[in-house]
Protein backbone atom coordinates (compact mmCIF):
# COMPACT_ATOMS: atom_id res chain seq x y z
CA UNK A 1 0.00 0.00 0.00
CA UNK A 2 1.19 3.25 -0.89
CA UNK A 3 1.65 6.14 1.71
CA UNK A 4 -0.15 9.09 0.53
CA UNK A 5 1.23 12.42 1.88
CA UNK A 6 0.41 16.17 1.80
CA UNK A 7 2.49 16.35 -0.79
CA UNK A 8 0.76 13.99 -3.08
CA UNK A 9 -2.58 15.50 -1.64
CA UNK A 10 -1.33 19.25 -3.13
CA UNK A 11 -0.73 17.20 -6.48
CA UNK A 12 -4.11 15.55 -6.64
CA UNK A 13 -5.48 18.96 -6.05
CA UNK A 14 -3.66 21.11 -8.77
CA UNK A 15 -4.61 17.82 -11.21
CA UNK A 16 -8.39 18.52 -10.47
CA UNK A 17 -8.29 21.90 -10.93
CA UNK A 18 -6.05 22.02 -14.05
CA UNK A 19 -8.39 19.54 -15.49
CA UNK A 20 -11.66 21.82 -14.49
CA UNK A 21 -10.08 24.73 -16.12
CA UNK A 22 -8.76 22.99 -19.23
CA UNK A 23 -12.28 21.43 -19.97
CA UNK A 24 -13.63 25.45 -19.74
CA UNK A 25 -11.27 26.04 -22.44
CA UNK A 26 -13.00 26.52 -26.25
CA UNK A 27 -11.84 26.55 -29.54
CA UNK A 28 -11.59 29.76 -32.14
CA UNK A 29 -10.41 32.48 -34.08
CA UNK A 30 -6.66 33.25 -32.80
CA UNK A 31 -7.66 36.81 -33.42
CA UNK A 32 -10.34 36.80 -30.80
CA UNK A 33 -10.65 35.72 -26.97
CA UNK A 34 -11.23 32.16 -27.57
CA UNK A 35 -8.19 29.53 -28.09
CA UNK A 36 -6.52 27.81 -30.70
CA UNK A 37 -6.20 24.33 -30.66
CA UNK A 38 -2.74 22.32 -31.86
CA UNK A 39 -3.40 20.83 -35.38
CA UNK A 40 -2.49 17.34 -34.23
CA UNK A 41 -5.29 14.56 -34.36
CA UNK A 42 -3.16 11.65 -33.49
CA UNK A 43 -1.36 13.49 -30.23
CA UNK A 44 -3.59 11.42 -28.02
CA UNK A 45 -2.49 8.24 -29.23
CA UNK A 46 1.37 9.39 -29.15
CA UNK A 47 1.40 9.96 -25.46
CA UNK A 48 -0.87 6.70 -24.61
CA UNK A 49 2.01 5.02 -26.41
CA UNK A 50 5.06 7.03 -24.43
CA UNK A 51 3.09 6.02 -21.27
CA UNK A 52 1.65 9.05 -20.38
CA UNK A 53 -1.74 9.63 -18.85
CA UNK A 54 -4.31 11.44 -20.34
CA UNK A 55 -6.30 12.99 -17.56
CA UNK A 56 -8.66 14.95 -19.74
CA UNK A 57 -9.00 16.03 -23.34
CA UNK A 58 -6.62 14.91 -25.96
CA UNK A 59 -9.15 13.77 -28.55
CA UNK A 60 -9.85 15.05 -31.76
CA UNK A 61 -12.08 18.23 -31.96
CA UNK A 62 -14.32 19.83 -35.44
CA UNK A 63 -14.53 23.29 -33.83
CA UNK A 64 -18.18 25.11 -34.68
CA UNK A 65 -16.62 27.62 -36.80
CA UNK A 66 -16.86 26.68 -40.48
CA UNK A 67 -13.75 29.10 -41.19
CA UNK A 68 -11.83 26.30 -38.88
CA UNK A 69 -13.73 23.02 -40.06
CA UNK A 70 -10.80 22.00 -42.90
CA UNK A 71 -8.05 21.79 -40.19
CA UNK A 72 -6.48 19.34 -37.22
CA UNK A 73 -7.13 20.11 -34.31
CA UNK A 74 -7.43 18.93 -30.46
CA UNK A 75 -9.07 19.67 -27.52
CA UNK A 76 -6.92 21.26 -24.32
CA UNK A 77 -5.00 17.94 -23.07
CA UNK A 78 -3.70 17.77 -19.25
CA UNK A 79 -1.25 14.57 -19.03
CA UNK A 80 -0.21 13.04 -15.90
CA UNK A 81 2.29 10.12 -15.03
CA UNK A 82 4.85 11.66 -17.35
CA UNK A 83 8.65 11.28 -17.36
CA UNK A 84 11.75 13.52 -17.80
CA UNK A 85 12.13 11.79 -21.04
CA UNK A 86 9.27 11.60 -22.78
CA UNK A 87 8.51 13.77 -25.81
CA UNK A 88 6.40 15.57 -24.53
CA UNK A 89 8.16 16.70 -21.68
CA UNK A 90 11.41 17.12 -23.37
CA UNK A 91 9.92 19.10 -26.79
CA UNK A 92 7.56 21.79 -27.24
CA UNK A 93 4.50 20.75 -28.40
CA UNK A 94 3.00 24.54 -29.68
CA UNK A 95 -0.28 23.60 -28.60
CA UNK A 96 -2.52 23.05 -25.34
CA UNK A 97 -0.99 20.30 -23.81
CA UNK A 98 0.36 20.63 -20.36
CA UNK A 99 2.28 17.44 -18.22
CA UNK A 100 2.72 17.12 -14.64
CA UNK A 101 5.56 16.24 -13.24
CA UNK A 102 5.69 16.16 -9.27
CA UNK A 103 9.38 16.81 -7.05
CA UNK A 104 10.31 16.72 -4.05
CA UNK A 105 12.86 19.14 -3.48
CA UNK A 106 13.71 22.84 -4.94
CA UNK A 107 17.01 21.26 -6.28
CA UNK A 108 15.51 18.25 -7.80
CA UNK A 109 13.23 20.26 -9.82
CA UNK A 110 16.55 23.24 -10.91
CA UNK A 111 17.86 19.41 -11.86
CA UNK A 112 14.78 18.43 -13.97
CA UNK A 113 14.40 21.79 -15.63
CA UNK A 114 17.62 22.81 -16.69
CA UNK A 115 18.34 18.67 -18.12
CA UNK A 116 17.41 19.90 -21.44
CA UNK A 117 18.94 21.33 -24.61
CA UNK A 118 16.28 24.30 -25.07
CA UNK A 119 15.84 27.29 -22.28
CA UNK A 120 13.16 29.67 -23.67
CA UNK A 121 11.03 30.40 -21.12
CA UNK A 122 10.43 29.45 -17.36
CA UNK A 123 8.14 30.16 -14.63
CA UNK A 124 7.35 29.34 -10.61
CA UNK A 125 4.51 30.10 -8.68
CA UNK A 126 4.56 30.58 -4.85
CA UNK A 127 4.10 32.71 -2.18
CA UNK A 128 7.87 32.70 -1.17
CA UNK A 129 9.08 35.65 -3.20
CA UNK A 130 12.82 34.80 -2.13
CA UNK A 131 12.39 31.68 -2.85
CA UNK A 132 10.84 32.28 -6.51
CA UNK A 133 14.42 34.85 -7.00
CA UNK A 134 16.57 31.62 -6.06
CA UNK A 135 14.68 29.59 -8.39
CA UNK A 136 14.31 31.42 -11.62
CA UNK A 137 18.16 32.61 -10.95
CA UNK A 138 18.86 29.06 -11.37
CA UNK A 139 16.91 28.21 -14.15
CA UNK A 140 18.31 28.25 -17.45
CA UNK A 141 16.27 30.24 -19.08
CA UNK A 142 15.89 33.35 -21.02
CA UNK A 143 12.93 34.57 -19.91
CA UNK A 144 11.16 33.64 -16.33
CA UNK A 145 7.94 34.16 -14.77
CA UNK A 146 6.56 34.46 -11.01
CA UNK A 147 3.35 34.05 -10.31
CA UNK A 148 2.31 34.28 -13.53
CA UNK A 149 3.43 33.24 -17.75
CA UNK A 150 3.61 34.20 -20.80
CA UNK A 151 3.27 37.50 -20.45
CA UNK A 152 5.61 39.55 -22.96
CA UNK A 153 5.77 43.51 -22.52
CA UNK A 154 6.99 45.70 -25.45
CA UNK A 155 9.53 46.73 -22.73
CA UNK A 156 10.77 43.72 -21.65
CA UNK A 157 13.80 41.92 -23.88
CA UNK A 158 12.51 38.34 -25.03
CA UNK A 159 14.34 35.27 -26.36
CA UNK A 160 16.11 32.02 -25.17
CA UNK A 161 19.38 30.54 -23.61
CA UNK A 162 21.08 27.51 -25.18
CA UNK A 163 19.01 25.96 -28.77
CA UNK A 164 16.08 28.23 -27.90
CA UNK A 165 18.10 30.98 -30.21
CA UNK A 166 20.63 33.48 -29.60
CA UNK A 167 19.71 37.48 -29.29
CA UNK A 168 17.04 39.49 -28.14
CA UNK A 169 13.42 40.85 -29.14
CA UNK A 170 12.03 44.05 -27.44
CA UNK A 171 13.26 46.70 -25.38
CA UNK A 172 16.57 48.44 -25.51
CA UNK A 173 18.17 44.91 -25.77
CA UNK A 174 16.58 44.41 -29.47
CA UNK A 175 17.91 47.77 -30.98
CA UNK A 176 21.39 46.84 -30.34
CA UNK A 177 20.97 44.00 -33.15
CA UNK A 178 20.24 47.56 -35.49
CA UNK A 179 23.59 49.21 -35.08
CA UNK A 180 27.44 48.82 -34.64
CA UNK A 181 29.52 49.38 -31.89
CA UNK A 182 32.49 51.49 -31.95
CA UNK A 183 34.83 52.14 -29.04
CA UNK A 184 36.92 55.70 -28.87
CA UNK A 185 39.74 55.58 -26.89
CA UNK A 186 40.67 59.52 -26.19
CA UNK A 187 44.11 60.14 -24.27
CA UNK A 188 43.88 63.83 -22.77
CA UNK A 189 47.73 63.48 -21.66
CA UNK A 190 51.27 63.43 -22.79
CA UNK A 191 52.24 60.94 -25.23
CA UNK A 192 55.53 59.29 -24.30
CA UNK A 193 58.11 59.98 -27.34
CA UNK A 194 61.83 61.29 -28.15
CA UNK A 195 61.95 64.39 -29.84
CA UNK A 196 62.64 64.47 -33.70
CA UNK A 197 61.03 60.82 -33.96
CA UNK A 198 57.26 59.76 -34.49
CA UNK A 199 56.06 56.85 -32.32
CA UNK A 200 53.61 54.67 -33.08
CA UNK A 201 50.83 53.60 -31.34
CA UNK A 202 49.99 50.45 -33.02
CA UNK A 203 53.52 48.87 -32.80
CA UNK A 204 55.43 51.14 -30.10
CA UNK A 205 58.36 51.78 -32.20
CA UNK A 206 60.30 54.86 -33.89
CA UNK A 207 60.50 55.61 -37.01
CA UNK A 208 62.07 58.27 -38.96
CA UNK A 209 61.26 61.90 -38.51
CA UNK A 210 58.54 63.36 -41.10
CA UNK A 211 55.30 65.88 -41.14
CA UNK A 212 52.39 65.32 -38.83
CA UNK A 213 50.11 62.62 -40.28
CA UNK A 214 46.34 62.96 -40.97
CA UNK A 215 44.06 61.00 -38.06
CA UNK A 216 41.41 59.13 -40.17
CA UNK A 217 40.04 55.33 -40.30
CA UNK A 218 43.30 53.46 -40.98
CA UNK A 219 42.65 50.04 -42.39
CA UNK A 220 45.55 48.43 -40.61
CA UNK A 221 44.69 49.52 -37.40
CA UNK A 222 48.00 52.00 -37.21
CA UNK A 223 48.07 55.71 -35.73
CA UNK A 224 51.33 57.45 -36.14
CA UNK A 225 51.62 60.42 -33.89
CA UNK A 226 53.95 63.27 -34.51
CA UNK A 227 56.68 63.91 -31.80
Amino acid sequence: MLAWTVIDSWVLRIMLCLVILTGLLVAGDSYGNEMNMVPSPLASSVFHFQGAEVLCGGEAYVPDDPKLSNGFYMSPCVLGNCGDNMTCVKEEIFGPVMSILPFDTEEEALGRANSTCFGLAGGVFTRDLQRAHRVVAGLQAGTCFINNYNVIPVELPFGGYKMSGFGRENGTAAIAYYSQLKTVYVEMGNVESEPGKVHSAATGGDEAPGPPLPVGPLGAGRLCLPA
